[in-house]
């Protein structure tokens, strides 16, 4: 994570960073980090997979969400980019067709990089209570844990933490089992 702007970052300075870098805007500061490496993109897209195909399509699921991976979230003067994001349809009925989604999800699921675990945890994580996010998961792959968080009187509560290769139901997805073992390579013996 690199800081580049002090104070008033706008959009047009965030446009202005080069492709392959995340960008974000948190309490009017410009933040940059670099794509995910392959323990983070492995840990998201092992999330991704079963929640879209459960809640989003409904398929071995109740459905009822819409599940985005990498969304552009334009909320107040914050513009965050989550990992993984979701919304209930019965608050957003209609998908939008936007860049950026100016609704806050229902639920944000934040993969912790070695760059971008300070960013995740000491700024994104109080933004998104401030813009009433009810729901969160900080996931450490190299730990091999989920944090689960839950919005309480403006607050973050600790629900619960996964960790391990078992299968489980996390919340607010409890209604599907996830193998915690599809989300982390495999450690590689000492030489």
């Amino acid at each position: 994570m690199t800081k580049v702007a002090k104070q008033g970052a706008t959009y047009e300075d965030l446009l202005k960073v080069p492709d392959g870098v995340v960008a974000e805007i948190v309490e009017g500061e410009l933040y940059t980090s670099p794509r995910p490496g392959s323990r983070h993109a492995r840990a998201a897209g092992a999330i991704q997979s079963p929640l879209y195909e459960a809640f989003d399509k409904g398929n071995g699921g109740p459905g009822g969400w819409w599940i985005v991976f990498e969304p552009e979230l334009h909320l107040g003067e914050d513009i965050l980019v989550p990992d993984i994001a979701g919304w209930r349809r019965e608050r957003v009925p209609e998908y939008p067709d936007t860049a950026a989604w100016t609704i806050e999800p229902d639920w944000v699921c934040e993969v912790i990089s070695r760059s971008t675990g300070r960013l995740d945890r000491m700024l994104k994580m109080p933004a998104y209570a401030r813009h009433g996010v009810a729901w969160a998961w900080i996931v450490e792959s190299y730990l091999h844990t989920i944090e689960v968080f839950q919005l309480v009187d403006d607050r973050w509560t600790t629900v619960n933490v996964y960790d391990g290769e078992g299968v489980t139901r996390i919340e607010p997805f409890d209604a599907i089992e996830i193998p915690l073992a599809d989300l982390w390579l495999p450690e590689k013996p000492p030489a």
